[in-house]
């Protein structure tokens, strides 16, 4: 596989050397950073559009900043502090499924379980951080909380396509179960969904995209790229695949952007910032255009 990704890299800086790709293509981390963005651009778009439909939102963001608990424990225990993943994925999987459990055994609003959850892994997470400061340095928790593309290396596209890979071969083939158990419990049900157990697998999904795109645009950032896509295709869609194509469309497009443009003129901007700022864009636009026009008024997925 890295030989693959040596292939790709050489082919792309002969083109940048020969003028016919623009000049940040002639460096390597644009090129890995590039590489990571046309898988995380459709998985985030798809899940996103599940995401929003779920009001799943504050979810993702608490899973995200849980892997910062992941981190420090990775490094008490002995992992790469630059490659936390066996730590990130485990205290991520387990945060996520004890949550999703909670959330099924109280009476307690979502977002005040949710957030009861994030306090007590960011205390959990300080507490240890005072333990291994020593040990790492400072941008390490950076890049986890704001996405670096300096930081993404063969591990980490490994991952993200490992990752990719699990999504389209679990997700794919119930992706129409999990939105019918979404949009209408008792006819999803009554077709012999598994409700509970779909919800557990899209809870895992969820997390394992999150903690795999977390050196491409950080935990801080990450539901944002998740639900402003989503969000943007939504201004501007009649129907539910028109929702899903646009809203991997939008994704990609925001990463792409965000890393090419500061590269290509220079601009002081962090990579997960700019991503999700072109995001954002998008959505201005996109809302724009929903309530100047009379076609979208009163549209809905």
């Amino acid at each position: 596989m890295n030989s693959a990704y040596a292939f790709i890299r050489e082919q792309l800086q002969a083109l940048a050397s020969g003028g016919l790709l623009p000049q940040p293509f002639e460096y390597v981390f644009v090129i890995n950073a590039l590489l990571c963005a046309a898988l995380i651009g459709p998985l985030l778009g798809v899940l996103g559009s599940m995401v929003m439909i779920k009001r799943m939102a504050f979810f993702s963001q608490s899973v995200g900043n849980a892997a910062m608990t992941g981190v420090a424990i990775g490094v008490l225990i002995g992992e790469s502090y630059t490659s936390p993943y066996l730590s990130m994925f485990g205290f991520c999987l387990l945060f996520a499924l004890t949550l999703k459990y909670t959330q099924q055994r109280t009476t307690l609003a979502n977002d005040t379980l949710i957030g009861v959850f994030l306090s007590i892994s960011l205390a959990v997470g300080a507490s240890l951080l005072l333990f291994v400061s020593a040990k790492i340095n400072t941008h390490v928790m950076e890049s986890v909380l704001f996405g670096s593309i300096l930081a993404v290396d063969d591990t980490d596209m490994n991952v993200l396509l490992g990752v990719t890979l699990a999504c389209a071969l679990i997700g794919l083939p119930l992706y129409n179960g999990m939105l019918l158990a979404s949009l209408n419990p008792s006819l999803a049900q009554a077709r012999g969904v598994a409700i509970r157990a779909v919800d557990y697998l899209f809870v895992v999904l969820v997390t394992l995209v999150t903690v795999a795109c977390l050196k491409i645009v950080g935990a801080v950032l990450v539901e944002a790229l998740l639900l402003i896509p989503a969000a943007a295709a939504r201004n501007v869609t009649r129907s539910l695949p028109g929702l899903v194509t646009l809203a991997v469309l939008i994704a990609t497009f925001s990463c792409v952007v965000g890393i090419l443009v500061p590269m290509q003129f220079h601009l002081p901007v962090p990579t997960g910032g700019a991503i999700v700022l072109v995001a954002a864009l998008v959505f201005i636009i996109t809302t724009v255009i929903r309530a100047s026009s009379s076609r979208f008024q009163g549209a809905s997925v």
